[in-house]
């Protein structure tokens, strides 16, 4: 593995939060745009800013909580090596795992000058639903995002993974932290992850 490109899952992760198109749109599909939305108000909010980073970056961690499941997503990149780890450990890679997310993410966020996005409606099937979204860039070119969600104990829908022109990044992410792992430690990819993380701090 090159290199953990998290910042390429945070930069679609919040592709809805524009502009959406008039669909018609199931359950699923309003929680996700009200939640996103609440992010792209929070990271513009003068208030907000007035607070400084840590603050802003509190409130975004806030809502993404509301909007991810980061232990089941965490959980499904490490696949087969999540039972190899200990109670201990799969706690410390999850909040690793979340605090590199947020920090692209808040970075991400704060790029967007108004393109587009479209929501194309929703599909629920065993319990799993299926956002579609398309993004408009501003050179005319366009992106199909699918997001998977799930419903959580607390009848919220969650996502736990995104599909890029139908391609996982949870599938992604695992077949990299496998190849970590592999070819080293699992030691190894949390030395690489935690890397990371104080790139994006610095």
């Amino acid at each position: 593995m090159r290199h953990l490109r998290l910042g390429a899952l945070v930069t679609v992760l919040m592709l809805g939060v524009l502009t959406p198109g008039a669909v018609r749109a199931g359950e699923p599909t309003d929680q996700l745009k009200i939640q996103l939305e609440r992010v792209l108000k929070t990271v513009q909010d003068p208030e907000v800013k007035k607070e400084g980073r840590a603050a802003e970056r509190r409130a975004v961690r806030k809502i993404a909580e509301e909007i991810f499941d980061f232990d089941d997503t965490a959980k499904r990149t490490l696949a087969r090596h999540w039972a190899q780890r200990s109670p201990a450990e799969r706690e410390e890679f999850v909040k690793l795992f979340s605090d590199v997310f947020e920090h692209a993410y808040l970075s991400k966020v704060e790029l967007y000058q108004g393109e587009r996005v479209t929501y194309l409606g929703d599909t629920v099937e065993a319990g799993v639903a299926t956002v579609k979204t398309r993004f408009l860039t501003k050179q005319g070119s366009q992106l199909n995002v699918d997001y998977r969600m799930q419903r959580a104990s607390t009848a919220r829908w969650l996502v736990y993974d995104v599909l890029i022109e139908g391609v996982s990044l949870v599938d992604n992410y695992r077949n990299q932290f496998n190849s970590v792992i592999q070819r080293t430690s699992y030691q190894e990819l949390v030395r690489k992850l935690k890397a990371i993380q104080a790139q994006l701090s610095s």
